[in-house]
């Protein structure tokens, strides 16, 4: 495949185009029988009802967001921490967003684009005509800090591809981009080189696939597994299980690091409560895109309750959210009286209430379907804002994306062969059928095993939670519901398959990079779903949904690609296995001396380029 069809792969067609007229402030409780998908319509001027709301907010910033001040010291109040502080485990957007501070990969993301830019990578990956293998050039110059302090080479790519394979490492997505490796391991175990990455000198990395997958390989260099990792420094960390670099020792490359002693410890991190990010002063601006304005970030974890958090930063100076979300009782006094303290971005992906069907009661079909017919997902969106920050999502694949007409658009699959999907405010009825089609006479579930629920305790996420355990009582289930902090849910909970959670309430799925495969691949294919750092949180494993994934990871003409995972969508939307309930956009907000910038990307603030007011 040429270079140029990676480029139109990793663009976007459009950002969200055609959204919604509702207002936060509307009268609609989010659960009336006709509210279901908005309209999609656009405002007179052409530009969507959500991107007028948002007119004259932070947004804005997205349009210069190199009209920094330099100096200056920022807190971020975050309801947990980051899953991980090591590049090769790391898969959650907050983390992400903080990597791209601190470390320079092989491709990054600019605020307000989502096409990738060469950071350490000197440009584009040339990938070849049958796209079995792919060529980066790097920059050269670009150091680590201390103790290594040397100039970072392909070997230190190479190094941290391979470990992301180890069992002490586990990195949830490198066997989806990059299993077709040649000497790739097929399950996690001991570090070993892997024969299909080459370095023929310190500037060159070559990728060699057994099939023609290069370009998702490419696209994925953006994620933080192509972050440089030192051997010589990294190796006798990575040979403890878990490895403890990052959280313990880490260096880095990018014009931040996390407050460390001479020997690379990250002193300024403790794991759940803070993390110090100062200037790295080994870093060399080799042709970097990052301004750097703020000199000291402060994360601090433990502000669980969204609303008193929001409140601080609104009343105080120098404060920014994490990865928390303004509660929608808040959005609309920050539309009306705040909105340059206020952010949002499209979201990218899809959120879901996940349903394990490993297990039963979920383990059979009918169950899944009639929980999903019966639900009111318009109450669950309300706590993100209601229809003015996101359509009801029908499938998988989200507006701005490949196969997103193929797979129906707005309206999703045939009504007729997804009747549990068509009501949104629930159909107590239809739901009643499929319970009776799983073997319950009451219509409604009679089994007498205990749920177990976890989510998020922060708001919005809580109060979803909450609604999603009234709901499933109502339908005759037995539950137990637990609120934990985010990182918690995520490593010790949702990602974690023997867990033995049934509901995870509180997860969503954002592109990984502009491809289809990167929405329904991780998430719903049954070959990824590993012991740790699990994100196909349904546990899906269907012989049907993986024969249509895996056929369309072949593709490589665009038109044909669309379609092929549009209809490796449909067979995921099939099997029920969560309840979709919004294509949302992301909100932040900042203190009023805060000029916040927020990336597309990863819809976090950009830490690289918010900076302090005059």
């Amino acid at each position: 495949m040429s270079r140029s069809m990676w480029r139109t792969m990793l663009a976007l067609v459009a950002v969200f185009a055609a959204l919604f007229v509702a207002a936060c402030g509307s009268e609609d409780s989010g659960s009336d029988s006709d509210s279901g998908t908005p309209a999609q319509t656009q405002e007179e001027g052409g530009g969507s009802a959500t991107e007028e709301l948002f007119a004259g907010s932070a947004t804005d910033n997205l349009e210069n967001p190199e009209d920094g001040v330099k100096g200056g010291k920022i807190t971020i109040l975050s309801g947990g921490d980051v899953d991980f502080m090591d590049p090769g485990k790391t898969y959650y957007t907050y983390a992400i967003g903080i990597m791209s501070a601190l470390h320079r990969g092989l491709y990054a993301y600019e605020p307000g684009s989502l096409e990738p830019t060469p950071d350490l990578a000197a440009g584009p990956p040339e990938i070849s005509e049958d796209g079995k293998t792919v060529t980066i050039k790097l920059r050269e110059g670009v150091m680590y800090s201390d103790p290594v302090k040397r100039a970072v080479t392909s070997a230190d790519v190479k190094y941290a591809i391979e470990r992301a394979f180890t069992a002490n490492v586990a990195n949830g997505y490198a066997p989806i981009y990059f299993g077709d490796l040649v000497g790739a391991p097929e399950e996690p175990g001991p570090y070993k080189p892997i024969e299909g990455l080459e370095t023929p000198d310190d500037q060159t990395l070559v990728m060699k696939l057994t099939e023609g997958t290069g370009a998702a390989a490419a696209g994925a260099l953006a994620l933080p597994i192509s972050i440089p990792i030192p051997q010589e420094y990294a190796e006798k960390y990575d040979k403890e299980s878990p490895s403890t670099y990052g959280e313990g020792f880490a260096v880095y490359t990018g014009p931040y690091m996390v407050e460390s002693d001479a020997q690379g410890k990250a002193v300024g991190y403790v794991p759940g409560k803070s993390i110090h990010i100062i200037r790295n002063p080994n870093y060399e601006d080799v042709d970097d895109f990052r301004p750097a304005f703020i000199d000291e970030y402060d994360i601090q974890a433990g502000n669980e309750d969204a609303a008193v958090a929001t409140r601080r930063v609104l009343g105080g100076e120098s404060l920014m959210l994490g990865e928390l979300e303004p509660p929608a009782s808040q959005l609309e006094r920050l539309l009306e009286e705040e909105k340059p303290q206020l952010s949002a971005v499209p979201g990218g992906g899809w959120r879901m209430i996940s349903l394990d069907t490993s297990r039963p009661p979920f383990d059979d079909i009918d169950v899944r379907k009639a929980v999903i017919a019966g639900f009111d997902r318009n109450a669950v969106r309300q706590q993100r804002g209601g229809e003015a920050l996101g359509a009801i999502a029908q499938h998988m694949i989200p507006p701005g994306l490949p196969g997103f007409e193929e797979s129906g658009g707005f309206e999703g699959f045939a009504p007729e062969e997804f009747d549990w999907l068509q009501n949104p405010a629930g159909d107590p009825d239809l739901s009643a059928e499929y319970f009776k089609a799983a073997g319950f006479a009451s219509g409604k579930y009679e089994g007498g095993e205990e749920l177990l629920i976890v989510g998020d305790a922060a708001a919005p996420d809580g109060p979803i939670a909450e609604i999603t355990e009234q709901q499933l009582q109502e339908m005759g289930f037995k539950t137990k519901l637990r609120l934990v902090t985010r990182d918690t849910m995520f490593t010790k909970f949702c990602n974690v398959p023997d867990s033995e959670v049934h509901v995870c309430p509180s997860v969503g799925w954002a592109q990984d990079f502009a491809d289809p495969q990167t929405m329904i691949d991780p998430t719903f294919n049954g070959a990824n779903i590993p012991e740790t750092s699990n994100s196909n949180w349904p546990e899906l494993d269907d012989p049907a949904a993986n024969e249509a994934i895996e056929a369309a990871k072949l593709e490589t003409e665009p038109g044909p690609r669309a379609q092929a995972w549009a209809d490796a969508n449909e067979a995921v939307v099939a099997q029920a296995p969560g309840i979709t309930y919004m294509w949302d956009y992301q909100s932040l907000a900042a203190s009023p001396n805060v000029r916040g910038v927020q990336n597309g990307y990863s819809t976090t603030w950009d830490l690289n380029f918010t900076s302090l007011r005059p």
